[in-house]
């Protein structure tokens, strides 16, 4: 524990005392039932870490740097992927206990002993969690004079596959909260016993199939004044199924005590989905393919609303550029994957299956046709002038410079490195199977079926006026005594 701790420092800032609100994510499950040797909290949702998404949306709802990020297993892994913020700090959770001992884990950060502001908790798997969401649950809050309050969602499909918490209310004020019930708790329950608790010193009594066909669910948000939240957690404990302690528990101890527990609902039940299997992490993908489709559907033309990746970096690119411009005229094909520092320009055509990484700019009206690869390493750029076409399966790697109306046709592959670029001037046509590594060639030039690495190529023109085309440039061979003929008698 002490070394793991040790290695968080690296990442730790430190909490602002100033700031009235302050996240608490909830990052330290593993997530046995999702089946990965990787963290649950680092599996992707649209490019991007569910605990990235969740801390990203919590900060910008919350306008609030201030946050704990409590993590368990592979907790360096985790800080590692969100790296080191402005007013956020890692706590390690040695045993994973539950909701209720995670946050007090948080509670006993040296940091907090001077904070008197909020506290937002927030589960690290909620990955669609969206930055209106939770500035519509800080709006909430401010307003309703509760002591805590839940964020909840209302379950649409079928009560028996209802895996959440369920929103106990009173039957006498359907307002307030009277404790959330684990599913697993329900099902543990006689169904010929009732469940009988007491609010406000009247009995409210459920039936097991009651309390099953609740539909109103616990998110697993919740937000508390910071007293009354110290003052009562130490009085959790482990008294359900599951043997852990519960923030949930909270509820009861809240209203026996005095204080006021109230709900949230949510307006779109799709973005407070947390995942502990494969099938609903892959249902998040899709619900977020579907909201990027809706942002860039009039604005550009996607050939296949289920299959294609646009980084967000990229689309509010495109939303900027959107503004400047009466039309884009940009089409994205099937499977075509562009990432997040990507800079494009009106006129883009990205053919099906191009996949685009790395730091990549290109000019107005390029075309990059189908199965077409570009990627750089850090600290690289590939640009691309205006006009030019990438034909198909081209690959297209590193440093690399691409002037105006330049055509690179099938086969062809290009390489620079940073210390050896490639540099294509204007008006070049590339064809055949044809490679260039570090080399510059000047304007409008003809390259066919050559090899060239470390070269410099100029135009020659010729006596009847006409340029030098470029044929079968090759490297010395190497290793000729390794090779020989299979028929020796040819």
């Amino acid at each position: 524990m002490d070394n793991i701790s040790e290695a968080l420092e690296h990442y730790n800032d430190k909490i602002d005392p100033a700031v009235s609100r302050l996240s608490i994510i909830l990052a330290a499950g593993h997530g046995k039932r999702i089946k990965s040797e990787k963290s649950k909290m680092l599996h992707e949702i649209w490019g991007k870490p569910s605990v990235w998404r969740v801390c990203n949306s919590a900060k910008n709802g919350l306008n609030s740097e201030n946050q704990i990020i409590v993590v368990g297993i592979k907790a360096v892994e985790v800080a590692q992927a969100l790296g080191k913020h402005k007013n956020r700090v890692f706590i390690y959770q040695n045993e994973q206990n539950g909701t209720g001992d995670a946050v007090r884990v948080a509670l006993e950060y040296k940091g907090m002993a001077r904070y008197k502001g909020d506290v937002y908790i927030f589960p690290g798997d909620m990955g669609l969690l969206s930055v209106q969401t939770v500035a519509d649950f800080v709006r909430f809050y401010q307003s309703s004079g509760c002591d805590m309050l839940v964020m909840t969602g209302t379950y649409e499909g079928n009560p028996e596959k209802n895996y959440y918490g369920r929103i106990i209310k009173s039957r006498h004020n359907s307002n307030e909260v009277i404790e959330i019930k684990e599913h697993k708790d329900i099902l543990a329950m006689n169904p010929d016993q009732p469940y009988r608790t007491l609010y406000k010193g009247k009995e409210e009594e459920f039936t097991k199939n009651e309390l099953l066909n609740i539909r109103e669910f616990n998110t697993g948000v919740y937000v508390f004044k910071i007293d009354s939240l110290k003052k009562y957690i130490s009085q959790l404990k482990p008294d359900n199924v599951q043997g852990e302690i519960y923030i949930t528990d909270l509820i009861k101890i809240f209203n026996d005590s005095g204080l006021r527990v109230c709900s949230s609902g949510v307006t779109n039940n799709n973005l407070v989905i947390a995942f502990n299997v494969k099938s609903v992490l892959k249902r998040m993908e899709e619900t977020y393919r579907e909201i990027v489709y809706e942002r860039l559907k009039d604005i550009i033309t996607i050939d296949n609303s289920d299959d294609f990746f646009i980084a967000e970096e990229t689309i509010d690119r495109i939303l900027q550029l959107d503004k400047k411009h009466r039309a884009l005229e940009i089409k994205i094909g099937k499977g075509a994957y562009i990432g997040s520092d990507v800079e494009v320009k009106r006129g883009l055509h990205v053919g099906r299956n191009a996949i685009l990484k790395g730091h990549i700019r290109v000019g107005e009206n390029v075309r990059i046709d189908e199965a077409s690869m570009f990627s750089t390493f850090p600290g690289q750029t590939i640009d691309i002038g205006e006009y030019s076409h990438i034909f198909r399966g081209t690959v297209i790697q590193g440093s690399v410079k691409i002037g105006k109306n330049v055509r690179v046709e099938t086969g062809v592959r290009i390489t620079g490195s940073t210390d050896e670029p490639v540099i294509i001037g204007d008006n070049v046509q590339i064809k055949g199977m044809t490679y260039i590594f570090g080399s510059i060639i000047e304007d409008n030039l003809l390259i066919e079926h050559s090899i060239l690495k470390n070269k410099r190529v100029e135009k020659v023109i010729k006596k009847d006026g006409e340029v030098q085309p470029i044929k079968y440039i090759l490297p010395h061979p190497e290793g000729l005594d390794s090779i020989s003929n299979l028929n020796k008698d040819k």
